[in-house]
C-alpha cells in the first residue's frame, strides 16, 4: 500500500475527522443507548468494550475498508502459512505455528514443522517436570531450589511477564529468577542467596554470542565453578535455548540440555517456545498447555472471524485512527491485576520493537506516523501517578484498561474497592466534568462566587479521552495466553496497513555493533580518538577515572 496517506481512502478519513474531532462520547451515549452493545465483542469470557472511543458507525467503515485495502486477509493467510513475510531477512513468522493444536500441516521449506515443535515442547516439559518433581539432581545429589533464567528483550521478558502473571500457579518452594542486565548489581544481587549446588541456568540466547547474555552467561558459570570446582558438572546446571549447538556445547553444555530456536520465531515473540522452559518450570506443563490453547483460540478467532467482529483487527484500527489522525503519540496500559504489573513492559518491546519502523516494504520512508510510544502501570498506582496528564493534560493518550472480574483469592472488599475504579476511571475521563457541574459541586459546599469563580478552571474536566476495556473472569493460564495473542496480531495488523515490517529490528543491531567496537577500546587504556567530540570525551573521562583494578 505505497502513497498510503496519498490514496482516497486516508482523504476520507481525514474529512471524517475533521467532521468528528470536536463531537463529545459524552453527547455520543446519551444520543444512543446502544452505544455499548453495538461496539462491544466478546471471545470465551473476554469483553472487548470499545464504546468509549471517539468512533461512530462511519469511522468503522472506513477504518474497516483500510483493512480491506490493504489485503489484511491476504497477508494473514500468508502469516499462519509460513510465507516469508519477514521480507528483510527472508524468513516466515510462526508464533502461531508454536501453539497450533490442530492437524493441518504448518511447512516451512518444504516439510511440516509442527511434528518437530511439538517434540521439542515435549524435552522442554521432561526437564521442566524433572525439576518440579526434584528427580533432577544437581552435581551433589540434591534437588534444585532455584532456577536462573539469563537473557535479553524477548528472551527475558516474555518468561518474566507470564511468571509473574501466572505465579498463583507457580510451585512456591522453587524460585525462578530473571538476570538480564549486563551491570553486575543485577547477576550478583541474584546469586547472593542462591547456592551453586541447588541452582539451574537457563541461557536464553538464539545466537549464544549476545553481548549482554553471554558476559552475565560467564559469571554464572565462573561463579558456579568457583564454589563446585567440577566443570564436567556443568551438565546438571546449566542449560541453553539456542540455534548455536556448537557454542552453547562449548560453554560446557550437555547436548541434552540444548533447546532449539528456528530463525522463523522473532525474541519478543518466543514465549510459547522453549524460550518459555522457565515458564514450564515455574507453573507446570498442564499451566503453560492452557497458556498455548488461549493463544491457539485467538489465532483462530483472528484468521477466520469477519473484520467487523474480530477483536485484534478492531484494536489496531482503533489505534491508527488515534495515531494518524488525532496525532496521538502515546498510549496508555492499564492493568487492574498485579499479577500484570509486567505486562505494560512486555507490551513494550512487542509494539515499540515491531512497529517503531520509518522505512516501508519497498524501502522508501514513511510520510506518516507509525507504531505509538507504549507506557503503563498498574491501574491503581498508575491512578496516583500520570493520570493527571490523562484527565486534565494536553496531550490525548488513549488507554487499554485490562481488568479480571475476580481474582485468585478474590477478597470482596479488595476486589470490589479495585473494580469500582476501574469503572469509574473509564467513564470519567470519558465524561469529564462541565463548568456547570463543578459550580453546582462548589454550591453545595457553601463557597462565594469569588470563591467558585477562582477555583472553576482547576475542577473542570475536558473528559471525551478514549478507552478500551478488557474484562476477563479471571487470570488464568488460557485468558492470559489470549490476552497475549490479540496484542500481537493487533501489532501484526497495524504493520500491514502501514506497509511496514513488523517483523525486523536492525535499530536494535546497530547499537549492538557499536557497543562491540567500543568494548574493544574499553579494554586498553589508550585515549581514544575515533568517534565524535562527545563520544570521545565520554570514553576517555571513563577510563580516566575507572579503578585501576577495573583498567
Amino acid at each position: 500500500m505505497h502513497g498510503l496517506k496519498q490514496s482516497e481512502l486516508w482523504s476520507a478519513l481525514a474529512d471524517h475527522y475533521n467532521e468528528i474531532k470536536h463531537l463529545h462520547m459524552r453527547d455520543m451515549f446519551n444520543q444512543d443507548k446502544n452505544r455499548f452493545d453495538k461496539y462491544s465483542l466478546q471471545l470465551n469470557d473476554i469483553l472487548y468494550d470499545y464504546s468509549k472511543n471517539r468512533i461512530n458507525d462511519q469511522t468503522l467503515k472506513l477504518l474497516l475498508r483500510l483493512a480491506d485495502e490493504a489485503d489484511l486477509s491476504g497477508w494473514i493467510e500468508k502469516m499462519f502459512t509460513g510465507a516469508p513475510i519477514n521480507n528483510t531477512e527472508h524468513r516466515a513468522v510462526l508464533h502461531t505455528a508454536l501453539r497450533d493444536q490442530g492437524d493441518q500441516p504448518v511447512m516451512v521449506d518444504g516439510h511440516d514443522i509442527l511434528p518437530e515443535i511439538r517434540q521439542e515442547r515435549e524435552r522442554v516439559k521432561l526437564l521442566a517436570e524433572s525439576i518440579r518433581t526434584r528427580k533432577w539432581r544437581g552435581a551433589t545429589n540434591q534437588a534444585i531450589t532455584d532456577v536462573v533464567n539469563i537473557g535479553i528483550g524477548g528472551s527475558h521478558l516474555g518468561p518474566l511477564m507470564v511468571t509473574e502473571a501466572l505465579r498463583p500457579h507457580a510451585l512456591h518452594d522453587l524460585n525462578v529468577h530473571f538476570v538480564s542486565n549486563v551491570d553486575e548489581n543485577h547477576i550478583n544481587d541474584t546469586l547472593e542467596f542462591l547456592k551453586p549446588e541447588t541452582t539451574f541456568f537457563i541461557i536464553s540466547s538464539k545466537t549464544f554470542t549476545t553481548q549482554d547474555t553471554m558476559v552475565n552467561a560467564e559469571t554464572a558459570r565462573q561463579w558456579y565453578l568457583s564454589k563446585i570446582g567440577d566443570d564436567k558438572s556443568i551438565g546438571r546446571h546449566f542449560s541453553a535455548v539456542t540455534s548455536n549447538v556448537k557454542l552453547a556445547k562449548d560453554f560446557g553444555i550437555a547436548e541434552d540440555n540444548i533447546f532449539k530456536m528456528w530463525d522463523w520465531i522473532g525474541g519478543r515473540y518466543s514465549l510459547w517456545s522453549a524460550i518459555g522452559l522457565s515458564i514450564v518450570i515455574s507453573v507446570g506443563s498442564e499451566t503453560f498447555d492452557e497458556l498455548l490453547q488461549g493463544a491457539y483460540e485467538v489465532d483462530q478467532h483472528f484468521r477466520h472471524a469477519p473484520f467487523e467482529k474480530n477483536i485484534p483487527v478492531i484494536m489496531a484500527l482503533l489505534g491508527i485512527w488515534y495515531n494518524n489522525f488525532f496525532d496521538a503519540q502515546t498510549m496508555a496500559v492499564l492493568p487492574y491485576d498485579q499479577h500484570l504489573h509486567r505486562f505494560p513492559g512486555y507490551l513494550q518491546q512487542a509494539d515499540m520493537e515491531s512497529n517503531g519502523k520509518s522505512v516501508d516494504r519497498q524501502g522508501e520512508v514513511v510520510d506518516y506516523t507509525t507504531g505509538p510510544v507504549i507506557f503503563g502501570e498498574i491501574g491503581i498506582a498508575a491512578q496516583h501517578a500520570f493520570f493527571q496528564l490523562l484527565h486534565q493534560g494536553t496531550k490525548l493518550v488513549p488507554a487499554d484498561i485490562l481488568a479480571p472480574i475476580y481474582s485468585y483469592h478474590c477478597i470482596a472488599r479488595h476486589h470490589r474497592a479495585l473494580m469500582s475504579n476501574v469503572f469509574a476511571q473509564a467513564e470519567s475521563l470519558m465524561r469529564g466534568k462541565t463548568k456547570a457541574e463543578v459550580r453546582a459541586e462548589l454550591v453545595d459546599q457553601g463557597l462565594d462566587d469569588a470563591q467558585i469563580e477562582k477555583l472553576l478552571p482547576y475542577r473542570v474536566f475536558p473528559g471525551n479521552r478514549p478507552t478500551s476495556t478488557l474484562l476477563f473472569d479471571t487470570l488464568n493460564a488460557k485468558t492470559l495466553g489470549s490476552i497475549i495473542a490479540l496484542y500481537e496480531h493487533k501489532i501484526f495488523v497495524q504493520g500491514i496497513i502501514w506497509n511496514i515490517n513488523s517483523f525486523d529490528q536492525w535499530g536494535v543491531e546497530l547499537g549492538k555493533q557499536l557497543a562491540k567496537n567500543i568494548l574493544n577500546e574499553l579494554n586498553d587504556n589508550a585515549t581514544v580518538n575515533k568517534h565524535d567530540s562527545s563520544t570521545n570525551g565520554q570514553i576517555n573521562y571513563y577510563k580516566q577515572r575507572r579503578p585501576k583494578n577495573n583498567s
